[in-house]
């Protein structure tokens, strides 16, 4: 049996492990090429990130194995949320421990947070089209796609996909 996973906001100190898991996770799932992509720099800047929106982070025996970064509708993190929804953005486990519950423990942590906001009554995620072992953990936390939201990443023909749950 794994560790139980702790999942709190990040502090300062935590930075250089959430840039590494993003920047891993991303790489490893084929996401993109190199970590010098210009959104892959961007996601690894937790500092700048950290300052405009809420960056949770899993840990498990004194160590960070993952990261959340959430928003509300007109946050500058924010890409789909309505009014009523908390998003959820780069959702990343260090690949060396994807699978052992960093991933759901996050998602419920969400969850339990949305569900104390004042106003929020969903939510909501964009995931990459390929990006099947995140489309059956959201599935498997209760989310449903929401086809007629989903978006093509700007400049590009990369679609995104739309997943929601209400609360």
């Amino acid at each position: 049996m794994q560790p139980q996973i702790t999942v709190r906001p990040a502090v300062a100190t935590d930075y250089d492990a959430v840039a590494r898991i993003t920047r891993d996770s991303y790489l490893a799932a084929g996401y993109f090429e190199d970590a010098d992509h210009p959104y892959m720099r961007q996601v690894q800047d937790v500092a700048l990130r950290a300052a405009n929106a809420t960056i949770w982070v899993a840990e498990r025996d004194g160590r960070v194995v993952g990261s959340v970064t959430l928003a509300r509708a007109g946050e500058p993190y924010a890409d789909i949320a309505l009014d009523d929804e908390l998003e959820f953005r780069m959702l990343v486990v260090d690949p060396a421990v994807q699978r052992t519950g960093a991933g759901k423990a996050m998602v419920d942590a969400i969850l339990s947070y949305a569900r104390q906001l004042d106003g929020i009554r969903a939510v909501a995620l964009t995931t990459g089209q390929t990006w099947e072992s995140a489309h059956g953990l959201y599935r498997k936390t209760g989310f449903s796609r929401v086809p007629e939201r989903d978006w093509l990443v700007p400049g590009t023909d990369i679609k995104l996909l739309v997943y929601r749950l209400d609360l």
